[in-house]
Protein backbone atom coordinates (compact mmCIF):
# COMPACT_ATOMS: atom_id res chain seq x y z
CA UNK A 1 0.00 0.00 0.00
CA UNK A 2 1.04 3.29 -0.63
CA UNK A 3 1.78 6.43 2.32
CA UNK A 4 1.28 9.54 1.80
CA UNK A 5 3.63 11.46 2.65
CA UNK A 6 4.36 15.28 4.21
CA UNK A 7 7.02 17.21 3.95
CA UNK A 8 7.05 20.87 4.98
CA UNK A 9 9.74 23.61 4.90
CA UNK A 10 8.75 25.26 8.48
CA UNK A 11 9.77 28.16 10.79
CA UNK A 12 10.00 27.53 14.69
CA UNK A 13 6.83 29.39 15.12
CA UNK A 14 5.35 27.06 12.93
CA UNK A 15 4.55 29.35 10.36
CA UNK A 16 5.39 26.90 6.55
CA UNK A 17 4.08 30.00 4.07
CA UNK A 18 6.30 31.79 1.90
CA UNK A 19 9.21 29.98 2.61
CA UNK A 20 11.22 31.87 -0.30
CA UNK A 21 11.54 34.88 2.09
CA UNK A 22 12.69 32.78 4.70
CA UNK A 23 14.31 29.43 4.04
CA UNK A 24 17.11 29.58 1.87
CA UNK A 25 19.83 30.80 3.97
CA UNK A 26 19.68 27.38 5.49
CA UNK A 27 19.88 25.74 2.77
CA UNK A 28 22.76 23.42 2.36
CA UNK A 29 23.49 19.84 0.64
CA UNK A 30 22.14 18.22 3.50
CA UNK A 31 18.76 19.43 2.68
CA UNK A 32 19.30 19.15 -0.34
CA UNK A 33 19.52 15.37 -0.20
CA UNK A 34 16.94 15.11 2.22
CA UNK A 35 14.53 16.38 -0.72
CA UNK A 36 15.71 14.43 -3.39
CA UNK A 37 14.86 11.68 -0.90
CA UNK A 38 11.17 12.79 -0.53
CA UNK A 39 11.19 13.35 -4.53
CA UNK A 40 12.64 9.59 -5.22
CA UNK A 41 10.97 7.40 -3.00
CA UNK A 42 7.09 9.25 -4.52
CA UNK A 43 5.75 8.88 -8.12
CA UNK A 44 2.59 11.08 -7.57
CA UNK A 45 1.82 14.33 -5.76
CA UNK A 46 -0.84 15.54 -3.42
CA UNK A 47 -1.44 19.24 -3.70
CA UNK A 48 -4.28 21.36 -2.08
CA UNK A 49 -5.87 24.08 -3.93
CA UNK A 50 -3.76 27.04 -2.74
CA UNK A 51 -0.48 25.42 -3.32
CA UNK A 52 -1.62 23.94 -6.73
CA UNK A 53 -2.68 27.49 -8.31
CA UNK A 54 0.71 28.71 -7.06
CA UNK A 55 2.74 25.81 -8.54
CA UNK A 56 0.39 25.65 -11.62
CA UNK A 57 1.71 29.35 -12.21
CA UNK A 58 4.83 29.32 -11.69
CA UNK A 59 6.87 25.63 -12.74
CA UNK A 60 5.22 25.34 -15.91
CA UNK A 61 7.32 28.61 -17.06
CA UNK A 62 10.46 26.64 -15.76
CA UNK A 63 12.88 25.16 -17.64
CA UNK A 64 14.50 21.87 -16.94
CA UNK A 65 17.68 23.46 -17.78
CA UNK A 66 17.71 26.07 -15.43
CA UNK A 67 16.28 24.43 -12.58
CA UNK A 68 16.38 20.83 -11.81
CA UNK A 69 13.38 20.50 -10.01
CA UNK A 70 11.10 21.50 -12.87
CA UNK A 71 11.16 18.48 -14.98
CA UNK A 72 10.13 16.98 -11.88
CA UNK A 73 7.26 19.30 -10.98
CA UNK A 74 5.85 19.04 -14.25
CA UNK A 75 5.89 15.80 -15.40
CA UNK A 76 4.66 14.24 -11.65
CA UNK A 77 1.20 13.11 -11.69
CA UNK A 78 -0.38 15.50 -9.62
CA UNK A 79 -3.86 15.12 -7.28
CA UNK A 80 -5.84 18.39 -6.66
CA UNK A 81 -7.78 17.92 -3.83
CA UNK A 82 -10.69 20.98 -4.06
CA UNK A 83 -14.39 21.15 -4.35
CA UNK A 84 -14.18 24.59 -5.82
CA UNK A 85 -11.83 24.16 -8.56
CA UNK A 86 -13.83 23.43 -11.95
CA UNK A 87 -10.64 21.59 -13.46
CA UNK A 88 -6.75 20.96 -12.81
CA UNK A 89 -5.42 21.85 -16.36
CA UNK A 90 -1.64 21.75 -15.57
CA UNK A 91 0.26 18.63 -17.05
CA UNK A 92 -0.94 15.54 -15.29
CA UNK A 93 -2.77 17.52 -12.57
CA UNK A 94 -6.12 15.71 -12.04
CA UNK A 95 -8.96 16.95 -10.03
CA UNK A 96 -10.15 14.91 -6.49
CA UNK A 97 -13.21 16.17 -5.25
CA UNK A 98 -16.93 14.74 -4.04
CA UNK A 99 -15.73 12.40 -1.30
CA UNK A 100 -12.14 13.31 -0.55
CA UNK A 101 -11.32 10.70 1.77
CA UNK A 102 -12.75 7.47 -0.43
CA UNK A 103 -10.99 9.03 -3.23
CA UNK A 104 -7.60 9.36 -1.24
CA UNK A 105 -8.18 6.01 0.47
CA UNK A 106 -9.05 4.27 -3.20
CA UNK A 107 -5.36 6.03 -4.25
CA UNK A 108 -3.56 4.35 -1.39
CA UNK A 109 -4.50 0.83 -2.61
CA UNK A 110 -2.68 1.52 -5.89
CA UNK A 111 0.72 0.32 -6.90
CA UNK A 112 2.97 2.79 -6.96
CA UNK A 113 5.40 4.70 -4.77
CA UNK A 114 4.40 7.45 -1.63
CA UNK A 115 2.29 10.27 -2.90
CA UNK A 116 3.88 13.43 -1.91
CA UNK A 117 2.25 16.70 -0.50
CA UNK A 118 4.44 19.67 -0.63
CA UNK A 119 2.87 23.06 1.07
CA UNK A 120 -0.91 22.63 1.71
CA UNK A 121 -1.24 22.81 5.33
CA UNK A 122 -5.20 22.50 4.81
CA UNK A 123 -4.99 19.45 3.55
CA UNK A 124 -2.50 18.05 5.57
CA UNK A 125 -4.14 19.18 8.78
CA UNK A 126 -7.66 17.38 7.39
CA UNK A 127 -5.58 14.08 6.08
CA UNK A 128 -4.34 13.94 10.25
CA UNK A 129 -7.87 14.34 11.08
CA UNK A 130 -9.13 11.84 8.84
CA UNK A 131 -6.04 9.24 8.84
CA UNK A 132 -4.66 9.37 6.09
CA UNK A 133 -1.31 10.88 6.44
CA UNK A 134 1.27 7.98 7.25
CA UNK A 135 4.57 10.80 7.65
CA UNK A 136 4.93 14.32 8.73
CA UNK A 137 8.31 15.44 7.73
CA UNK A 138 8.93 18.51 8.82
CA UNK A 139 12.26 20.86 8.00
CA UNK A 140 12.60 23.17 11.21
CA UNK A 141 14.32 26.09 10.44
CA UNK A 142 16.19 27.83 13.47
CA UNK A 143 14.08 30.98 12.21
CA UNK A 144 10.87 32.55 14.07
CA UNK A 145 9.18 34.57 11.01
CA UNK A 146 6.88 35.73 13.34
CA UNK A 147 3.38 36.12 10.56
CA UNK A 148 2.04 34.01 7.79
CA UNK A 149 0.10 30.79 8.19
CA UNK A 150 0.94 28.16 10.57
CA UNK A 151 0.86 24.57 10.36
CA UNK A 152 -1.24 24.17 13.34
CA UNK A 153 -2.74 27.52 14.30
CA UNK A 154 -4.80 28.46 17.19
CA UNK A 155 -7.81 25.74 17.23
CA UNK A 156 -6.53 22.97 15.38
CA UNK A 157 -6.91 20.25 18.21
CA UNK A 158 -4.80 18.20 19.60
CA UNK A 159 -3.13 15.14 17.31
CA UNK A 160 -0.91 12.72 19.00
CA UNK A 161 2.22 12.10 16.51
CA UNK A 162 5.48 10.10 17.26
CA UNK A 163 8.51 10.72 16.56
CA UNK A 164 10.27 8.37 14.35
CA UNK A 165 13.32 9.64 13.14
CA UNK A 166 15.28 12.73 13.58
CA UNK A 167 18.54 13.97 12.22
CA UNK A 168 20.10 17.76 12.55
CA UNK A 169 21.40 19.61 9.78
CA UNK A 170 24.87 21.70 10.21
CA UNK A 171 22.57 24.87 9.48
CA UNK A 172 20.74 24.29 12.36
CA UNK A 173 18.10 22.99 10.61
CA UNK A 174 16.27 19.64 12.31
CA UNK A 175 14.78 17.22 9.95
CA UNK A 176 12.01 15.52 11.86
CA UNK A 177 9.54 12.40 10.76
CA UNK A 178 6.63 11.62 12.78
CA UNK A 179 3.83 9.62 12.35
CA UNK A 180 0.58 9.24 13.59
CA UNK A 181 0.39 8.12 17.22
CA UNK A 182 -1.30 4.23 17.61
CA UNK A 183 -3.83 5.09 20.02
Amino acid sequence: MRKIVAGLFIALDGVYEAPGEWHFPYFNDEMGAAVEEQMSAADAMLLGRVTYEEFAGYWPQQSSDDVDIADYMNTTPKYVVSNTLQSADWLNSTLVSGNITAELARLKELPGKNIAITGSGTLVRSLLRDGLLDELRLLVHPIVVGSGKQLFPDGSGQTPLQLVDAKTFSTGVLYLTYQPASQ
